[in-house]
């Protein structure tokens, strides 16, 4: 009891628990949605147990100051891997299939009748898996660069007898250079990769000419000043970066180094109009840090 006590005289010294007078504490509901409840859309509390992971990274993140070179995902562990899961995994279990798809006419119905899907920058697969799930006359196929992230991935399928789910290290079983997909997917990954042009144009090669790609991307603004204006957001996002996102996209010489904020809107769509997208159409969906489109060849 004596080291609860002085732990929540710190939490609440800091604002996190309410003090209530006669030795009581007490968090409020939106504390408890952030820390507490594992169940929440707004749970972020699983972060933390990514702390460990972090700091052991600290030494080579100081190299990468003087080196101007990142590290990839594989390099920081298959720990990341699982780190990797906590952020989106309440979203798309609880809104993917649910809320999001049916936003992009006629996607779910074309799901249900059966499509080809490829989820780029899969990661351990929890996003393809739910769509898999939920639309078994479909076929899909998860791309990605951590081979940590993949074994993972390949463990959730098995677990699932998810027959209708494939997945690919992109380096040796890259994106087909022929029209193949009806819906591509992309969550929270093109600001991490060293070579978004690259990738775009890949997806735009392998999506069918009437297929849907459904970009999930940070929501931020294109300044450094804008984003400012959101200081709690803007300190989270940009340190966040430096340990992960800038990292990841500045991990090879010649990196594009988007990071956390890289990806604005208008960025965004330059990038998919000269790739040889037509359409572009950010989507009503509510999220704390991510912005949602809909784009179209």
């Amino acid at each position: 009891e004596r080291w609860v006590r002085e732990w929540l005289y710190a939490q609440s010294a800091a604002g996190v628990v309410s003090y209530a007078g006669d030795e009581r504490f007490g968090v409020s509901d939106g504390v408890a949605a952030l820390l507490a409840d594992e169940s929440s859309l707004l749970y972020m509390g699983g972060n933390f147990t990514t702390l460990p992971n972090q700091l052991s990274l600290l030494p080579r993140l100081g190299e990468a100051f003087h080196t101007g070179l990142g590290l990839t995902f594989d390099e920081r562990g298959p720990g990341s891997a699982a780190d990797g899961e906590l952020l989106m995994g309440n979203w798309y279990r609880q809104v993917l299939v649910a809320t999001a798809l049916p936003q992009l006419d006629g996607v779910s119905d074309r799901l249900r009748e059966g499509a080809v899907v490829a989820d780029v920058g899969c990661g351990s697969g929890m996003a393809i898996l739910e769509m898999a799930r939920a639309f078994p006359a479909s076929t899909f196929h998860g791309y990605d660069v951590s081979v940590h992230a993949l074994e993972r991935a390949e463990s959730h399928r098995a677990a699932r007898s998810a027959n209708n789910v494939t997945f690919h290290h992109v380096e040796s079983d890259p994106l087909p250079r022929e029209p193949t997909f009806d819906l591509v997917t992309t969550f929270d990954c093109l600001h991490d990769m060293t070579r978004p042009v690259d990738t775009v144009r890949a997806i735009r090669n392998a999506i069918v000419d009437d297929g849907v790609w459904f970009i999930v991307d940070i929501n931020c603004a294109p300044t450094f000043e804008q984003n400012l204006r959101r200081r709690r957001f803007a300190t989270m996002l940009y340190s966040t970066s430096v340990y992960l996102c800038l990292s990841s996209a500045m991990s090879e010489p010649g990196g594009a180094g988007l990071g956390t904020c890289g990806l604005s809107e208008p960025v965004l769509r330059e990038l998919v109009g000269e790739s040889g997208f037509s359409r572009c159409r950010r989507l009503d969906i509510e999220h704390l840090i991510n912005a949602f489109y809909d784009v179209r060849p």
